[in-house]
C-alpha cells in the first residue's frame, strides 16, 4: 500500500513539473505534439529510472563506505550523462523520426534538472532500493503525463487558435499555469 501511495504521490499530488517546477526546459520544449513527449517521457522514464538504481549503488556502495559523500553530484551527472548517451543511440537506430523530432531536447536530458533532482532527492529521502527505483519511475510518468497532456492542450490551441498576442509562448506558459493548478486539485489524495 506505501508503494501505491508513494506512486499517486508522484504522478498526481507532487508531480515534478507541475508542483515542483523541474524539468520545465524540455516540459515546454517538447509539449508541441503528443508524439514528441510521449517519445520524451518514455526517455526520460527510461533514463530517470535507470540513473536512480544506478546512482543509489554507486552512492551506498562506493562514495559512503569511502566516505567521499562530496562527490555524489558528479558522479551522478556522469551516469545521468552516460545514461542518455545510449538512449541517444538507440533511438537514432531504432526510430530515426522520433531521433529527429526530440532534437536539441534529446541531450539536454543530462541537464534536465527533474533527473538530477529526483537521484538526489532519493538518496535524501533515505528510500531502499525498490521504493528509490519506484520513486524515480513514477516522478517520470507523472513528467511524461503532465507533457502529454500539454501536448495536447497545444496541439487543441493550434486547431482552434488564439488571439494573436497570445500565439507561441504567452499562451503556453498560461497553459503550464492553469495546468498546475488543476493538479493542485490531488493535494488531498495522499
Amino acid at each position: 500500500m506505501e508503494i501505491i501511495s508513494l506512486i499517486i504521490l508522484c504522478v498526481l499530488v507532487n508531480n515534478v513539473v507541475l508542483a515542483q517546477f523541474l524539468g520545465i526546459c524540455p516540459f515546454l520544449g517538447v509539449s508541441g505534439k503528443i508524439s514528441t513527449s510521449l517519445g520524451m517521457g518514455a526517455a526520460v522514464i527510461f533514463v530517470m529510472s535507470l540513473a536512480n538504481l544506478v546512482t543509489y549503488l554507486i552512492y551506498f556502495y562506493i562514495l559512503d563506505p569511502l566516505n567521499v559523500q562530496f562527490m555524489q553530484t558528479i558522479t551522478f551527472i556522469v551516469v545521468i550523462a552516460s545514461l542518455v548517451q545510449v538512449v541517444e543511440i538507440i533511438l537514432k537506430k531504432v526510430s530515426p523520426a522520433l531521433y529527429q523530432a526530440l532534437g536539441i531536447y534529446l541531450p539536454l536530458i543530462t541537464t534536465n534538472c527533474a533527473v538530477l533532482g529526483i537521484a538526489l532527492l532519493a538518496i535524501q529521502k533515505d528510500y531502499d532500493l525498490i521504493t528509490s527505483v519506484v520513486y524515480a519511475a513514477s516522478t517520470a510518468l507523472g513528467f511524461t503525463l503532465a507533457m502529454v497532456i500539454m501536448a495536447g492542450i497545444r496541439e487543441q490551441i493550434n486547431i482552434t487558435g488564439c488571439p494573436k498576442g497570445m500565439k507561441g509562448f504567452p499562451i503556453t506558459l498560461i497553459t503550464a499555469g492553469l495546468l498546475s493548478l488543476a493538479f493542485m486539485g490531488f493535494a488531498k489524495l495522499v
